[in-house]
């Protein structure tokens, strides 16, 4: 009799195992998958990601905004020779260089607005080079090993009785559910990234526009100081996702398994934490506000 109970007992723990063996593949193959997206998503400029949205955008840019440019242009310009006359004595200080530097002024002005798009494009060109150079420096080594760590517990799942492993079941559960959700945030830090340049993006002629100005140039500098700071966040998410994969890399499975499976859920909130804070840091480092 106490060999039926033995072999059901025995059963029963071979499930639970089961259970929690799959459960963490589950969670790892989630997480690996949404890192290894990571690269390929912060390295596509804003044509690449999504051709119809930018198609959308740069229309919506072309027909209204451009012509709200060419008036803030028109103002500029106007304000400029205004003071200039005034600035000259009422043109009895003549300068013939001074018309010289209004007019060439005026064609840089309207050279940057009509070409505004492939201006931002550029920029965010640039930052593709540098991201997709940072990607073959991290290497493909961001992935969680599942079947690494799953033999690293067996020791200690055999060593478990049911009622542990019971609870270790619900802790897995509880952990594969989080990082669902962290998996959710991480789409959502790239995708948001993206949101933000095209919006940026559709708003680009208006402060291009006031770049020859002296007074009204803060507003295209910061601009573009933004734009810049949005292309190269892509990078520092970059620079999370190496730090991660060098954390991920050297963890060691200890006997202790639930201190095992916390940290490597902790390493992923960690790097979740980290991604929402790219863009805080680009705009510091770049002193856009």
């Amino acid at each position: 009799m106490g060999w039926i109970f033995e072999q059901i007992g025995n059963a029963i723990k071979e499930f639970l195992k089961g259970v929690v063996e799959g459960n963490l593949t589950d969670m790892f193959n989630d997480v690996n998958t949404k890192v290894g997206t990571i690269a390929g998503d912060v390295g596509q400029t804003p044509v690449g990601w999504n051709g119809e949205i930018f198609a959308m955008i740069k229309n919506i840019s072309d027909t209204v905004i451009v012509p709200i440019a060419g008036m803030i242009i028109t103002f500029v310009l106007v304000y400029e020779l205004v003071t200039m006359i005034t600035d000259r004595n009422n043109m009895h200080d003549f300068d013939t260089f001074s018309f010289f530097k209004y007019f060439l002024k005026a064609g840089i002005a309207v050279f940057i607005v009509a070409n505004t798009m492939t201006i931002v494009m550029g920029v965010f060109d640039i930052a593709q080079y540098a991201i997709n150079a940072s990607a073959g420096a991290i290497g493909e080594n961001t992935a969680i090993d599942i079947a690494a760590v799953l033999e690293q517990m067996q020791a200690g799942l055999n060593a478990m009785g049911i009622g542990e492993l019971l609870g270790l079941v619900l802790e897995t559960y509880i952990i594969k559910f989080a990082m669902l959700i962290f998996s959710l945030l991480i789409t959502l830090v790239i995708a948001g990234r993206m949101i933000e340049i095209y919006l940026y993006c559709s708003l680009a002629p208006i402060p291009f526009a006031t770049f020859t100005n002296k007074e009204w140039g803060s507003m295209g500098t910061n601009y573009l100081r933004g734009l810049v700071a949005l292309a190269f966040q892509g990078l520092l998410i970059m620079v999370c996702v190496g730090i991660y994969a060098v954390l991920i890399n050297t963890l060691t499975v200890t006997e202790n398994i639930h201190a095992s499976i916390w940290m490597i859920a902790g390493y992923t909130v960690l790097l979740c934490f980290a991604l929402f804070k790219t863009g805080t840091f680009s705009k510091s480092i770049f002193n856009a506000h």
